[in-house]
């Protein structure tokens, strides 16, 4: 969808996608988007700015019956989107040649969205464990009270950006490189709060299976779809590693007793 002519034309192609993610999930159970606002510039837009890509997206999804949940911030070095960009707004060769053209960076978002009508099994259940930047963590021996008032926060800040599929899984240099994987720390979080052991998750663009790979180390199944043939066969061989290894675990698990 992102080699669209337009943001009408992608949008349009969205919508579809939208109203079947409304069809295929279960009353009061939620869908997340992870995104974030985009730069436009002179040649493509005829200026330079930021379009609310977050908003269209949330529009879209309210105008198809979706319920507005919630939205989380992500924290991203500036310093690291400068370098990796190259972006006017954020060189400081700029800001001294003159400021009105820099700005802040560009945060990544996690919006979440939810079906109308009762939850036909409710999400329930402490939280047994902390996902994140755990030098960023302590608690008071109330885990699960102390890791929901971190998950709470409008803004994570205690994301952990190198923690992505391809830093844990590539064992070869051949292996297939995702242009931009989402961070595990992200994934588990939604996971936690918003599915039970045993429900089924769907990512409709997998990648190289960041989703798959989080969803089934959290006992979770899994449904994936992907274009693209050589991400799909690397979500493959992502997604058959982790199985094997929570086999493995289960094996030495039996073993003990």
């Amino acid at each position: 969808m992102g080699n669209s002519k337009s943001d009408a034309e992608f949008f349009q192609h969205f919508g579809f996608l939208i109203d079947d993610l409304y069809r295929c999930t279960k009353d009061g159970r939620c869908c997340s988007v992870h995104c974030m606002d985009l730069p436009t510039s002179k040649q493509n837009d005829g200026y330079i700015g930021i379009k609310d890509f977050s908003g269209d997206i949330i529009r879209a999804f309210q105008s198809a019956g979706w319920i507005y949940h919630s939205k989380v911030t992500i924290w991203k070095d500036p310093v690291v989107s400068m370098q990796r960009t190259k972006a006017l707004g954020l060189l400081h060769k700029q800001f001294v040649k003159d400021s009105c053209m820099s700005r802040q960076g560009i945060p990544d978002y996690l919006l979440t969205f939810r079906k109308p009508g009762e939850n036909p099994n409710p999400v329930y259940g402490e939280l047994d464990h902390f996902c994140g930047d755990a030098s960023q963590f302590t608690h008071s021996g109330r885990l699960s009270i102390d890791v929901w008032q971190r998950y709470a926060s409008p803004i994570w800040m205690d994301i952990n950006p190198g923690n992505t599929l391809q830093r844990v899984s590539a064992r070869d240099e051949k292996d297939e490189r995702h242009i931009a994987p989402l961070q595990l720390d992200v994934i588990e979080r939604a996971l936690q709060m918003w599915t039970n052991p045993g429900d089924v998750v769907l990512s409709p663009f997998m990648g190289i299976g960041s989703e798959g790979y989080v969803a089934l180390d959290l006992g979770r199944k899994f449904v994936g779809i992907e274009l693209k043939e050589s991400y799909f066969i690397q979500a493959c061989e992502n997604l058959k590693s982790m199985v094997e290894s929570k086999e493995e675990i289960m094996l030495f698990d039996e073993t003990e007793v």
